[in-house]
């Protein structure tokens, strides 16, 4: 395959190959932006290889930062760009199922494909358009399916993060996973236990949010990574995943709050589980927030008052989007939608008088009883009881004494 033009994004670089080439040595835009380009998808990484080692790259270009050198990747400066260049290379054994023991740099372009994950991903594209493929990926990307370069069982033995990269790229591509691909997958599902949780939760949130999300969530209770997953075990069962798989062919979610919120917060888990399962992935704390606020609604949004609705209205977009995809009853998502809409207020600050405006006209003093008086006439506001305009506010204050 060929290509007389290529993205912006690789246009821009090629100068960078094409002075290597100079050199003497081999260049490639490798990996997944060659993959997106085929695709016609929008390109994120530009990554590049080379058979020149790492000293080799340096003398060759005038900026430069080292930035994995021991595994061959130094950085070039272009322009105000950076584009990593890793040296073409093998790997040893991995012991740890995480990373490999040592690398060995090569000068060989078909070495170094060895060793990448899925056939769609060993793809190399020369500075002059030429499409490298030494696993008929190619055929993959047409047959849209996922298959381990070479022998998968040794591609998860390697890296059994692998495993999840296989999820997600199902899920974003909307590809299915190939018959030994997935027999790797099922046999060695116990190793994803030896994984750091913050690189699964990476590829997993990748996959909440692909377009297939649903069938690659079927594909990891089938293959029983679930059970492997971050988390106390058996605390997100075969039959939640699988109802949530249901919904997500229908809708995805567009933001990870909201993603997290659908796996997690609608699990049945008491408010200490759910906490537990959230620090469990080490999510971040707006995560963690969103979730453990919006949870006990999404779980009965019929029952929300609107004061429940008025602690959350900062999150009404993550409210009313996961209420759509959970497919809550039409009326009940309209009654959220306008309860949140037509809030007296949106926060304490918004009252027409505050504390200090109270004291200074000697309707409240300084204290806790000045917390109990302020928390009334919120809780009065909100619920319509009582206008937000300073003169009733002030004719409450004189009521409540």
């Amino acid at each position: 395959m060929h290509f007389d033009q290529v993205p912006s994004e690789l246009e821009a670089a090629k100068p960078i190959l094409e002075k290597i080439n100079e050199a003497g040595f081999e260049a490639y835009f490798v990996g997944g932006c060659v993959r997106d380009m085929i695709l016609g998808q929008a390109i994120h990484d530009v990554d590049i290889a080379s058979s020149a080692y790492p000293e080799e790259v340096k003398d060759i270009f005038e900026k430069t930062v080292d930035t994995g050198i021991q595994h061959g990747t130094v950085m070039v400066l272009d322009h105000g760009e950076g584009y990593e260049i890793t040296t073409f290379r093998t790997e040893s054994t991995y012991t740890d199922f995480r990373r490999p023991d040592s690398v060995t740099f090569v000068r060989s372009l078909s070495e170094d494909l060895k060793r990448r994950d899925f056939t769609i991903n060993a793809f190399a594209l020369s500075s002059n358009g030429d499409v490298i493929d030494h696993f008929d990926g190619l055929n993959d990307l047409k047959k849209k399916q996922i298959k381990a370069v070479g022998v998968a069982r040794e591609r998860f033995l390697e890296d059994a993060l692998r495993m999840m990269r296989a999820l997600r790229f199902a899920s974003k591509l909307d590809f299915t996973i190939e018959d030994k691909t997935r027999a790797a997958l099922k046999e060695l599902a116990p190793n994803l236990e030896k994984i750091a949780v913050e690189r699964i939760q990476v590829e997993f949130e990748k996959l909440l949010m692909g377009q297939a999300a649903g069938d690659a969530l079927r594909d990891m209770v089938d293959v029983d990574l679930l059970g492997h997953m971050p988390g106390e075990k058996g605390m997100i069962t075969a039959e939640h995943v699988s109802h949530l798989a249901n919904l997500l062919d229908k809708k995805q979610p567009t933001t990870l709050p909201v993603a997290w919120l659908l796996y997690l917060g609608t699990a049945s888990l008491s408010s200490e589980e759910l906490s537990k399962e959230l620090q469990g992935y080490k999510l971040s704390r707006e995560i963690m927030g969103t979730v453990k606020r919006l949870a006990p609604i999404v779980q009965a949004p019929d029952k929300a008052t609107v004061w429940d609705l008025y602690q959350v209205n900062d999150l009404s977009d993550s409210l009313l989007q996961a209420l759509d995809i959970l497919e809550v009853d039409e009326a009940v998502q309209t009654h959220v939608a306008n309860t949140l809409r037509n809030l007296a207020i949106r926060s304490p600050r918004d009252l027409a008088l505050n504390g200090g405006q109270l004291i200074k006209e000697g309707l409240a003093t300084p204290g806790p009883a000045l917390g109990n008086l302020l928390k009334q006439i919120e809780h009065a506001v909100v619920f319509n009881e009582l206008d937000n305009n300073a003169e009733a506010i002030r004719a409450f204050t004189k009521e409540v004494e």
